[in-house]
């Protein structure tokens, strides 16, 4: 049996409001009274996308993965003091209380994140502190990445000499996100929001390098989404937005062994890249040519590539966590 028969590719709730993105299912919960958060619940399935498609192939118990380190990262965030998150609760036993009875939640354990819901900002928060990935692409050109300026002589790899932070467009499913300048992210949000934005995701970004680096793993480049929580009549309830989606996992993230780290070339890593690097020979081959095909979905995964995946997403967890 394949092992993506096991795997949670979709799931489909009696809840209000579902929408899937291209890893997570998300639902409006149940009001519990003026004085409750509203909340939104988000389901991590096994699906896995590369180049903004989602592939035919799931990857199963991916998303049981991404939520505990996600969880743990949270807590590091809190504990640290660094922002406000969207976090209520990671447990699917909190799940009866919004009225879903035992049968329906089935198999949400370990999946599920029970978040304020939020006014997204729509600009992602991207920071990098190596060149690689597009910013490297964009560099051999201009010698800048979104617009920063950066010196001479650097390789693919190479460590910048602080992190920079590189906005992109929210790009809807399907669709390619889109890096843009610190300007034009103003122009979008608005400045006062995205100087907050850059602050607190270089603040972020800054402390959790350290972490990971005492571990012996380099915390290559990353991206936030950040939103204004929402009180129940759907108005902002807060005026500062705070972290939403996930953070700081594999799906959002470049990790990389600190022993195999050498500037110059393609790295060693515990993240995505793998895929994307199989995905790259069929492009480079004429095999695919990086849209979703007519059911909405990239390519097959070959079951080494499956599984190459999870071993790479399971040493990351268990290197920065134990």
């Amino acid at each position: 049996m394949p092992s993506s028969a096991i795997a949670v590719f979709e799931t489909h709730l009696p809840l209000p409001n579902r929408r899937q993105g291209k890893v997570r299912d998300v639902y409006e919960l149940p009001d519990r009274g003026p004085d409750a958060p509203a909340a939104l619940l988000i389901v991590a399935s096994d699906r896995l996308s590369a180049f903004d498609v989602v592939m035919k192939t799931p990857v199963p118990g991916k998303g049981r993965l991404l939520t505990e380190m996600s969880r743990r990262w949270f807590d590091f965030i809190r504990d640290q003091g660094l922002a406000e998150t969207h976090v209520l609760s990671f447990e699917a036993t909190d799940l009866p209380a919004y009225g879903l009875r035992e049968d329906e939640i089935g198999n949400l354990s370990g999946r599920v994140c029970i978040g304020r819901r939020c006014e997204v900002v729509p600009v992602e928060c991207v920071v990098r502190g190596y060149l690689d990935g597009s910013g490297w692409k964009e560099y051999q050109q201009t010698r800048t990445v979104c617009g920063v300026p950066l010196p001479e002589g650097l390789q693919r790899g190479s460590r910048l000499p602080e992190p920079i932070f590189t906005p992109a467009t929210k790009a809807e499913l399907g669709e390619h996100d889109e890096n843009i300048d610190f300007e034009r992210a103003c122009d979008i949000a608005g400045r006062k929001t995205m100087e907050q934005l850059r602050d607190t995701s270089l603040a972020i970004y800054s402390a959790a390098h350290e972490y990971a680096a005492q571990r012996g793993v380099i915390l290559a480049d990353t991206k936030f989404e950040f939103g204004y929580p929402l009180g129940s009549d759907g108005q902002r309830s807060g005026e500062l937005p705070i972290v939403v989606d996930d953070v700081l996992t594999p799906d959002t993230s470049r990790y990389r062994p600190a022993d195999t780290w050498k500037p110059g070339g393609e790295q060693v890593s515990y993240d995505k890249q793998f895929v994307r690097d199989y995905l790259q020979t069929l492009t480079d081959s004429g095999r695919w040519d990086k849209t979703a095909g007519p059911d909405g979905l990239g390519p097959e995964l070959p079951d080494e590539v499956v599984e190459g995946t999870l071993q790479r997403y399971r040493e990351a967890l268990d290197r920065l966590f134990g």
